[in-house]
């Protein structure tokens, strides 16, 4: 009751009248609480309600979720490292550039702060929420923070995984509040030996999860007698983490000062300078006035980009309002050459503004790429692919073939996001484009799009990656899938520059046009590869370029009507269709940029080690569930490179019949969307992993299997996965069990 009453009013106050307030309803509201928790009990068992859930131990076998630490014995005995979640919590995707430190100019850092943390974005295998919260405008950010108000927040692996696909450092966060957070400073920097230990800790854990470093924010006063000690704690992480992990970050908040109060600064000044000077940056609090940035980026000198300007979204105090005017303080702060921290974007999500997520989403992040500008690019590397999923859906679909068909949601599996650009009045444009989670995909739970209506002779260019790709000796094969309807026509619009050369212009199309090919240096016809019965409608498009010594600086869509054949019905078209335009519908699958050479190998089956252990049988007379825990590892000789895994089960029913002479045999039991015809597969599709590992539980087995065969299918970073009959298994009997 206390905790939901204290969120609701950090939806209105600032952080300082909370402090003050905090004490106050503590000391009305708990003799409550603890009196109705003193009834509760009798009233549960007067209804024969069912027994309250056991808490939560991290060392048993269940669903894998991530989770905080709350307490400094729980940091210190390092039992995180010994919990059946750990494995499952670790990043597999590796930031690139590797060990890169940040751009030596503004930047921005998104604070995620929403309901408290570890809410739809816990479950590491993915919930059931097609409508949690995502972020997609990567190509905004530098850093994001996870943060909740727990001790030390570790962000999960879905943050960390998709950040760093684009190119964002991921921050967990160390905070201390209230009379629990005095208590565990008191403790924490009681000695040196005591700061140094406990700022190792927090060094291992980053590394051992692989994200990229801590926002340090300790909202408590400080016995002066232990600044020392407090500047020791910081000094040594920021050390220790650069030691082990080049490239990472320590910011301190604008919180206690020098001489130990908690006392909220607004800027960067003599009393919170000693801690930005042994860190990475300073994260200064929301209600700065309009000058602040000038001053802070003096103080700082040559700095002055480690300088953060904090905007809080709800408009708590903030300077320019936040919400829907964050802009006016991003404004100021870009020119005052300083950067920015933008805290709570998830705003958006939590008030519910209208008309719907994904359109306000889109309509505030465009007020940020205004003010601020674009600040990431891709493609950089080859391979290259996206299939638009934003890691959560209605669907899942592989190579063209819907293997899922219920809601679902993990962010680990976004591929790169298109840089949309944001049509505040949609009337002005004919074709609408965006990311579709209801329309089948080809690959995964996303699309792109295009519908609308265009005229015969016209075409519409939609922005999708600003890239950095340099393009050296080899062929580069562009490859994409399109559905469309009746005669519109979806083709790639590719911008190179060169210093020798200057600007390039390609367009990829299906076939020749003269309608506007003025506009391109030069048109490549795409060929049509063998078409796959698993996936119907999807029309696959490729072509090899060479374009040695250029860079690939912007991919565009292309939207155009096909052109009649027949030169007469081409004046009658030309006379119908000039005046009246037509219905535009097209749907872009993926996009996938690889060279020649980058054809994967995926091991066979028997290069695989698959285990399965913490086995675990539930359900009632008559049926059964089975949890259980599968692992898998190359064997010597292989190195695992693969980002991704597919995971199905075929449950295996015996022969009724044994012909004389021979064995008693076993068929797959295919599920029912494994006989319609959209898929090959004829086993039930599971889920993802990015880790060698996946637990299931609970599975329902009906009475008439007799073991069960677990597939793990590798997928590559350039969209191909191992064909199932190849991929390693593991069988698991089920009679007598």
């Amino acid at each position: 009751m206390l905790r939901l009453l204290l969120y609701f009013l950090r939806l209105f106050i600032t952080r300082r009248t909370l402090l003050y307030l905090h004490n106050f309803f503590t000391s009305i509201l708990k003799p409550i609480t603890n009196l109705i928790a003193k009834i509760m009990p009798n009233q549960s068992d007067d209804h024969n309600s069912d027994p309250p859930p056991p808490p939560f131990d991290p060392s048993k076998p269940s669903i894998p979720i991530s989770y905080p630490i709350n307490s400094l014995e729980d940091l210190d005995s390092a039992s995180y490292f010994t919990s059946f979640h750990y494995p499952f919590n670790k990043s597999t995707v590796p930031l690139h550039p590797p060990n890169s430190a940040l751009p030596p100019r503004p930047r921005l850092l998104v604070c995620h702060d929403m309901q408290g943390g570890y809410v739809d974005d816990k479950w590491i295998q993915g919930g059931h929420n097609s409508g949690a919260y995502s972020i997609w405008h990567w190509y905004l950010i530098d850093v994001f923070v996870y943060f909740s108000h727990n001790l030390v927040t570790l962000p999960p692996p879905c943050w960390t995984n998709t950040a760093h696909r684009h190119g964002v450092k991921v921050l967990g966060t160390f905070i201390t509040e209230w009379d629990e957070g005095a208590a565990i400073c008191k403790k924490l920097l009681s000695t040196k030996e005591s700061a140094h230990k406990y700022a190792e800790r927090l060094a291992e854990l980053a590394v051992a999860l692989g994200f990229d470093g801590w926002l340090l924010n300790l909202e408590v006063k400080v016995d002066i007698g232990q600044i020392p000690n407090l500047k020791e704690f910081v000094s040594h992480l920021t050390q220790t983490i650069h030691s082990s992990l080049p490239g990472s970050l320590v910011i301190w908040y604008d919180s206690v000062t020098i001489d130990g109060e908690l006392s909220w600064q607004n800027q960067l000044n003599e009393k919170n300078k000693p801690f930005f000077d042994i860190s990475d940056g300073i994260f200064i609090n929301y209600t700065w006035k309009e000058d602040y940035p000038k001053l802070s980026a003096r103080v700082a000198g040559d700095r002055k980009f480690d300088v953060y300007m904090g905007i809080d979204v709800f408009g708590r105090g903030t300077f320019g309002g936040g919400q829907w005017t964050t802009n006016v303080a991003l404004d100021v702060i870009k020119k005052d050459d300083v950067s920015s921290a933008v805290f709570a974007p998830g705003w958006v999500y939590e008030t519910k503004q209208p008309p719907d997520f994904q359109t306000a989403q889109n309509r505030w992040w465009a007020l940020v790429e205004k003010s601020w500008g674009i600040v990431q690019n891709y493609p950089k590397v080859l391979p290259f692919y996206s299939n638009f999923d934003q890691g959560r859906g209605n669907h899942i679909s592989i190579d063209g073939a819907q293997v899922l068909s219920t809601q679902w949601n993990n962010i680990s599996s976004q591929s790169f996001q298109p840089f949309l650009e944001y049509v505040d009045d949609p009337t002005s444009n004919t074709i609408d484009v965006r990311v579709d989670c209801s329309e089948v995909s080809f690959s995964g739970g996303g699309n792109l799009t295009f519908k609308g209506t265009l005229e015969a002779n016209a075409y519409v260019s939609t922005r999708l990656f600003l890239g950095e790709l340099f393009m050296g000796g080899l062929p580069v094969r562009f490859t994409y899938s399109v559905k469309s309807e009746g005669n519109s026509q979806l083709g790639l619009s590719l911008e190179f520059s060169s210093e020798m050369e200057g600007k390039k212009k390609l367009l990829l199309a299906s076939q020749e046009t003269n309608q506007f090919s003025s506009k391109f240096d030069e048109t490549i016809v795409l060929h049509q590869p063998t078409k796959s019965d698993t996936a119907p409608g999807w029309v696959i498009l490729e072509s090899s370029i060479s374009m040695n010594g250029y860079t690939l600086t912007e991919i565009r869509a292309i939207c155009y009507r096909k052109q009649p054949e027949n030169s007469e019905h081409k004046s009658e078209a030309r006379s119908k269709t000039t005046q009246d335009p037509a219905e535009y519908f097209a749907v872009l699958g993926h996009i996938s940029i690889s060279t020649s050479i980058q054809n994967t190998e995926f091991p066979p089956s028997t290069s695989w080690i698959v285990k399965g252990k913490d086995v675990e049988w539930g359900g009632s007379q008559g049926s059964k569930t089975l949890s259980l825990k599968i692992s898998w590892k190359l064997k010597d000789g292989w190195s695992s490179r693969f980002p991704r895994y597919n995971i199905y089960v075929e449950k295996l029913i015996k022969q009724a019949v044994r012909p004389q002479g021979r064995k008693l045999e076993t068929r797959a039991l295919a599920p029912p969307n494994a006989r319609n015809g959209k898929t090959e597969v004829s086993g039930e599709y599971l889920g993802e992993s990015q880790v060698e590992a996946f637990y299931v539980s609970d599975f329902i087995i009906p009475s008439a299997i007799s073991s069960l065969k677990y597939i793990i299918q590798p997928c590559d970073s350039g969209g191909a996965s191992q064909v199932l009959d190849d991929a390693p298994f593991f069988q698991f009997n089920v009679e007598g069990q």
